[in-house]
């Protein structure tokens, strides 16, 4: 096996550079360095090699048959390392990165799937994977580090947790288009008493944010049907068995051809939606990257 010959990447470009510009000093400056820099960078490959691969005097430069030869076999390595980096980058960009959310089934139903729709458009090779469970299970799933990051109505108390608000959600009494109440500008809570209501059972967050607040304005309401989460008493809803109070972010867009929503009011009852990540904890890029795009990004008419 022959001598293996070592020499620096910075003195083959330097030779790339001489051969393209045919001009020592131009080739020099084209590198931002001296020409007597230059000139050394040559020799010390030139002595690498032991042989010769200019000839050279005050005005021009010529390769020698050595140096042709050296050149040519110089460029297929570039084309070589060129196609490597071409096709690394390649793989990477088919490389299927995976984001973990843990969301609240009220906000993951209706509002985050456009943003994830959005995201996806431009990040092909991204995968989201959403945990939807109850606000505590969805705290509990971020603290512990089994998703990325979050998205809930509580939080913000949590010391291990940064929370970022994204909106503020009110409580809208859902109901069909064709029942008069839709044609309300707004409903007082009182009003639900004598109505069929429909709602999620007494270990939601949903439910309990909104028995404690009622609870201090003096307002009490029986439900006739109960369902553990909010899709599916919305569900209920348009299937004509009654209605339901619930988060806005909730339901569906204006646009629905059967459900309606008004505003409840006396009291105004709202939660504050946000992110949530564990606190010092950096992100995936790509789990950052959504991260960044959904707190960045106001919510879509809804």
């Amino acid at each position: 096996m022959g001598l293996r010959k070592k020499f620096k990447l910075l003195e083959i470009e330097s030779f790339m550079k001489a051969v393209e510009t045919n001009n020592f000093k131009v080739a020099a400056e084209k590198m931002n360095i001296s020409a007597p820099a230059f000139t050394r960078r040559i020799q010390n490959l030139e002595n690498s090699l032991g042989v010769k691969l200019f000839e050279r005097d005050t005005r021009n430069i010529d390769l020698t048959m050595t140096g042709r030869e050296f050149y040519r076999e110089v460029a297929k390595w570039i084309d070589g390392f060129d196609n490597i980096v071409l096709r690394s980058s390649e793989i990477q960009q088919r490389r299927v990165i995976t984001i973990s959310i843990a969301c609240v089934p009220s906000v993951a139903y209706y509002f985050l799937p456009q943003y994830i729709g959005e995201f996806t458009a431009k990040h092909s090779n991204v995968k989201v994977n959403i945990y939807d469970a109850s606000a505590n299970d969805v705290l509990l799933a971020v603290s512990k580090g089994e998703v990325d990051f979050g998205i809930n109505f509580i939080g913000n108390q949590e010391s291990d947790l940064e929370f970022q608000s994204i909106a503020m959600d009110q409580f809208v009494l859902a109901c069909r288009q064709d029942n008069p109440l839709a044609r309300r500008s707004t409903i007082g809570w009182k009003e639900l008493a004598d109505l069929t209501l429909i709602g999620v059972g007494k270990t939601s967050g949903n439910r309990v944010l909104q028995d404690i607040e009622l609870a201090n304005n003096g307002i009490s309401l029986a439900l006739k049907f109960e369902a553990k989460h909010v899709t599916t008493v919305i569900g209920m809803v348009e299937a004509g068995m009654g209605v339901a109070a619930v988060p806005s972010l909730a339901m569906p867009s204006l646009k629905h051809p059967v459900l309606a929503s008004v505003p409840l009011m006396e009291p105004k009852i709202t939660r504050n939606i946000g992110l949530i990540k564990r606190r010092g904890v950096h992100l995936q890029d790509a789990a950052n990257d959504f991260y960044d795009f959904i707190r960045n990004n106001q919510l879509h008419d809804h």
